[in-house]
């Protein structure tokens, strides 16, 4: 059977994160959030945040301001970008220190890191965490990406799903989304091939991930 990873980018949003979790609790499922920290900072976000770790869900850094790829910021400022965002997460996180980078659309590429980054992520003990489908719920109607994910949910034997939980739209196709899903087993692991680095460890070659 195909599994299925989902995950929540760009939250916690109050008025549409607690709906996500409403969903996700009334059919037992467990996922991850990877959260910005300006958005964490938000008033009414954090409580979102603990609501979620409470029913069972992971929480993971998305960057502070989601703005610049890592790969093409200067080192300072990519390293704070992590570091101010992990130190908002202190209570909700765990000891894998899941981070996310941010891609700039999804893409996958040599901006997504810098060297720089890298040795930091590895230093600090992070676990780095990428994706292999990206539909683009966040510009698109729900018509237009779910057949996207669909697709490479049935092209793959394991799918990590980036879904956002940032506008009402998507908690509104969220069930719809969910009831298709009947030949998928939804797990909460990630796809081995989708961790670059675990817990400092790089696991996977990052040389085409990583500018120059």
């Amino acid at each position: 059977m195909r599994k299925l990873t989902l995950s929540f980018d760009n939250g916690p949003t109050p008025g549409v994160t607690e709906r996500v979790l409403d969903e996700l609790a009334r059919r037992s499922l467990k996922t991850t959030f990877f959260v910005i920290g300006k958005n964490l900072a938000r008033p009414g976000a954090r409580a979102l945040a603990e609501r979620a770790v409470e029913e069972g869900h992971w929480i993971g850094n998305h960057t502070m301001h989601h703005a610049t790829p890592l790969g093409r910021a200067d080192d300072r400022s990519a390293i704070a970008d992590i570091e101010d965002a992990q130190a908002l997460l202190d209570g909700l996180g765990d000891d894998r220190k899941l981070f996310r980078p941010y891609a700039g659309g999804g893409e996958l590429g040599p901006h997504l890191f810098s060297r720089a980054a890298v040795d930091h992520l590895a230093a600090n003990a992070y676990t780095t965490v990428i994706w292999n489908s990206v539909p683009g719920d966040w510009k698109l109607t729900y018509a237009e990406w779910r057949p996207k994910a669909l697709a490479d949910i049935r092209r793959q034997d394991w799918t990590l799903l980036v879904l956002h939980d940032i506008r009402p739209e998507l908690a509104d196709a969220l069930p719809q989304f969910l009831d298709v899903q009947g030949n998928v087993e939804i797990v909460q692991d990630f796809p081995p091939e989708c961790i670059l680095i675990e817990q400092g460890r790089i696991v996977r070659d990052l040389s085409g991930l990583t500018a120059n």
